[in-house]
């Protein structure tokens, strides 16, 4: 689950400009005004949403779990399927078809769904804002990725205006437009509390699975780090006292840390925080509290206590600290 927060403008060396010419296939002294291709321009984009700290940029992060998942499930049907005409046929070496594989790709979607919460989706729709087809743009590059928002409907009732308000989740259909999953009528205005909590407060609906793990838009992710998903859920199952846990608390790696000194200072302040600070916390003082952005919640257990998000304005201690 992801939802929005900050964002830094993207910056770039020479020598990433001529990397990037040189995959698309342009000369080194091409400026940015001869990119006239829509390809070219689409690639351009992608490519600088990817040095900034960007939606795209999580995107792309989070996607690495179902590439993951679907590396792990084809490479273990072949091993186990039939070993002898695997390795007779260099198949269990050759993983570069695992994404072509419809297997591997229905496993991957049994297991793994990216919901984007964006509160205010269906308001830049509505007004035709680039940003709304930039978001489309995502769900069509990326077939397992959600997204949530919320949308008002105002009615005339015996001549005084109603407003009413839904929860929606919407994909990208084989055509390229939003198709409506989910809609779900809300008692009254979601947005009691802080944006952020309520963000995930009103999407945490269209999660599914035991696990869900929350990201803030200035967290990336690593295909190598993906891998581990399926060891770090077993935690849930493991002997850790009187009762299972049900947070656990993964690094946070803010890769804005490089933009400045003061951001140098406050990725080192989270890792103070987050990592260290965290473990104390919850042993031995059992009073851990869930700190936005990486850990992976029982959702289970936290949907019927409650929620992952306190909607007071008053009683979070800060944006990111909600349980």
């Amino acid at each position: 689950m992801n939802s929005c927060d900050c964002i830094l403008l993207p910056s770039w060396t020479g020598d990433e400009w001529n990397n990037f010419l040189a995959r698309i296939g342009r000369p080194e002294n091409t400026l940015e005004s001869e990119l006239k291709d829509a390809n070219d321009i689409r690639e351009l984009r992608f490519w600088a949403s990817y040095r900034g700290q960007t939606l795209a940029r999580t995107v792309r992060g989070m996607m690495y779990y179902r590439k993951a998942l679907m590396l792990q499930s084809y490479l273990e049907r072949v091993t186990t399927g039939d070993m002898e005409a695997a390795v007779s046929g260099n198949e269990a070496a050759d993983t570069q078809g695992f994404e072509l594989s419809p297997e591997a790709r229905a496993q991957a979607d049994l297991k793994f769904t990216y919901v984007v919460t964006c509160q205010i989706y269906g308001k830049q729709k509505e007004e035709q804002k680039p940003e709304a087809a930039d978001i489309a743009l995502l769900m069509q590059e990326n077939e397992a990725l959600r997204v949530a928002f919320i949308e008002n409907v105002e009615t005339l009732k015996d001549g005084r205006v109603h407003t009413e308000y839904f929860s929606k989740l919407v994909k990208a259909d084989i055509n390229g437009k939003d198709k409506e999953i989910y809609s779900v009528k809300l008692p009254g205005n979601p947005k009691l509390g802080e944006g952020k909590p309520e963000n995930q407060n009103h999407a945490i609906i269209f999660t599914r699975g035991n696990a869900v793990q929350t990201i803030d838009m200035n967290q990336d992710n690593y295909f190598e780090e993906a891998l581990k998903m399926r060891n770090l859920l077993e935690e849930f199952y493991c002997d850790h006292g009187i009762r299972p846990p049900t947070i656990l608390g993964v690094r946070e790696h803010v890769f804005t840390g490089s933009v400045s000194s003061l951001a140098s200072f406050m990725s080192n302040q989270e890792t103070s925080f987050v990592t260290l600070g965290q473990r104390v916390l919850a042993n031995p003082l059992k009073v851990r509290m869930h700190y936005g952005h990486p850990d992976v919640f029982d959702r289970v257990f936290h949907i019927t206590r409650g929620g992952i998000s306190k909607a007071s304005r008053i009683v979070n201690i800060s944006e990111d600290i909600y349980a």
